[in-house]
């Protein structure tokens, strides 16, 4: 190999190396940027957690509108009510708690679900909730009311 070639042979690695350590400069501030972005959302939704909350309450007369079309249902919780999970409003749905559509001439009479809320129905509980954020507006405990009475 001639000095000539060795000029360029050595250009191009100098060259290459430039190029991709550049690439990996800009990758880490993308990622970088990336992280904190995501950082900064995570700390958005725990600041924000009780005003991502939508303002609804089921009124009194909900829980006997709802309460004769889940009565086999009821009746089942009612012998084993420790097997089921505890939904509670402003929290999110707990893991694994997939909630069935409620149809819509159950709720007919009721004043509906703040914007982007639902009506669901899970193991006794009807719930108004975001099926976005998870998060519960507010919850009837069909069993409860049933075993206090």
């Amino acid at each position: 190999m001639n000095f000539k070639e060795k000029c360029i042979l050595v250009g191009l690695l100098g060259a290459a190396l430039a190029f991709f350590s550049g690439a990996a400069a800009a990758q880490d501030r993308s990622n970088d940027r990336g992280r904190a972005e995501s950082q900064n959302q995570r700390a958005n939704d725990r600041n924000h957690h009780d005003e991502s909350r939508a303002d609804y309450h089921f009124r009194s007369e909900d829980r006997d509108h709802f309460s004769p079309h889940y009565q086999k249902d009821i009746r089942q919780w009612r012998e084993h009510p420790d097997r089921r999970h505890s939904i509670r409003a402003g929290e999110h749905l707990p893991a694994g708690v997939r909630l069935k559509a409620v149809p819509q001439s159950y709720y007919r009479t009721l004043p509906p679900p703040p914007p982007g809320y639902r009506f669901g129905y899970y193991d006794g509980y009807v719930v108004a909730y975001n099926p976005t954020t998870q998060i519960v507006a507010d919850v009837l405990d069909l069993v409860n009311a049933a075993v206090n009475r």
